[in-house]
């Protein structure tokens, strides 16, 4: 493994990824690589593979040329507009509650939704 291009690589995935507000475990999630992996890239303990690259390019919107540590000659034309982060997205807390939800069976999210109707009217009574 090239352990400067590794270093490279996951020094640019976390800071794009501070940048956006996101946890490792958001990106892992959305290159559907699980976060302790995930957590290795970044260290730059490890490289990934094509297909995780381009999926992680995609995810941070950041080209290719920037995340392997190239200089601009390498540089496809910019984008019309590259989108704004979100600043209307939802805390780090409720990211993670959500991934784990959409894991749920039907059976166990209704229990779940149960459950947080029964927090809720316990919250109301004085």
């Amino acid at each position: 493994m090239d352990t400067e291009l590794a270093g490279i690589l996951g020094a640019a995935a976390r800071s794009v990824r501070v940048r956006m507000g996101l946890t490792q475990a958001d990106v892992a999630d959305r290159i559907g690589m699980a976060s302790e992996v995930y957590g290795r890239l970044e260290r730059g303990h490890m490289l990934p593979s094509v297909q995780n690259l381009r999926r992680l390019c995609v995810v941070l919107n950041i080209p290719p040329h920037d995340m392997l540590g190239l200089d601009d000659s390498f540089a496809a034309p910019p984008p019309k507009e590259k989108p704004k982060p979100r600043t209307d997205e939802e805390p780090p807390e409720m990211r993670r509650l959500m991934r784990n939800l959409r894991r749920l069976t039907p059976v166990q999210l209704k229990l779940m939704n149960l459950v947080a109707s029964a927090m809720q009217q316990q919250k109301k009574k004085p």
